[in-house]
């Protein structure tokens, strides 16, 4: 199991950097706005995993927060991508 946790740990790493690099090289607003969504995935799913490998649940609030605030920047965007055309 602890094999698993450092491959899932090095596969959320090699993730969060590229899609930080998407965000900061993308050539259009919306590309930046889905590496940051995808960051907000990955903050999540770190999330869980520090809640597997210490099993506990004191993050479940958290989690949830930052599910919620992806999920509603991702409409806003949405919304406002399509008013403008």
């Amino acid at each position: 199991m602890t094999a698993v946790i450092y491959v899932v740990g090095g596969i959320l790493s090699v993730a969060a950097v590229l899609a930080v690099y998407r965000a900061v090289r993308g050539p259009s607003i919306l590309d930046r706005v889905l590496a940051l969504d995808v960051i907000v995935a990955i903050i999540g799913a770190a999330l869980v995993l520090n809640m597997v490998v210490n099993q506990h649940l004191d993050n479940l609030v958290l989690l949830v927060a930052v599910s919620l605030i992806g999920f509603i920047g991702s409409v806003t965007v949405a919304r406002f991508v399509t008013d403008r055309k």
